[in-house]
């Protein structure tokens, strides 16, 4: 009666954390053709004598593969700009005044396109008040079919509340995305 070879834990082809060396030997490597699971898989092992004269491979995990891609670090948004994304935000409030809610945005946009956080914040703010516009258009045309009775109102609310979100995540340093937006100016 023939005992199969035990195989300690550092022998075992299991998969290791990363930074971890997994060690190969030629009991874990299976020959082709050679049966698995059986007692005559039990039989045709090789005996210690046989492994103990080959070579041990040692494969190193540790090394990233050169195909993946890494996240962007987070960069620290300064003062500055937190405070010139929360304007662009917050400057569509104009259409109060009679100016159109576009202009508040474009305006920072055009003049902080040198600040990456602050150019970003602005087009997204523009984009916003673009589609807004738009939807508001529909709304009002709607308003022959009834319907725009509610849905103008519905998104001057939407609007309203929105802006604020943005301001006030922007002010937290936040990329903040508008949902409901279609991204025109990239």
């Amino acid at each position: 009666m023939t005992t199969e070879p035990q195989s300690t834990p550092t022998d075992s082809p299991v998969e290791k954390a990363e930074g971890e060396v997994t060690r190969v030997t030629a009991q874990d490597v299976e020959a082709p053709g050679q049966p698995s699971g059986t007692e005559e898989a039990a039989e045709s092992a090789p005996d210690a004598e046989e492994v103990a004269g080959t070579e041990q491979t040692e494969t190193n995990v540790s090394e990233p593969a050169e195909s993946v891609a890494t996240a962007p670090v987070p960069t620290v948004v300064s003062k500055e700009s937190r405070n010139w994304a929360t304007f662009a935000h917050l400057s569509a409030f104009v259409m109060f005044l009679g100016i159109p809610s576009l202009i508040g945005p474009l305006v920072v946009w055009l003049a902080k396109k040198d600040d990456p956080y602050v150019e970003s914040q602005a087009k997204e703010a523009l984009n916003f008040n673009i589609s807004m516009l738009i939807y508001a258009i529909a709304a009002g045309i709607s308003i022959l079919l009834v319907i725009g009775i509610i849905a103008l109102p519905v998104v001057f609310v939407t609007w309203f509340v929105l802006v604020i979100i943005a301001a006030i995540r922007s002010a937290d340093g936040e990329q903040y995305r508008y949902p409901f937006t279609i991204r025109l100016v990239s």
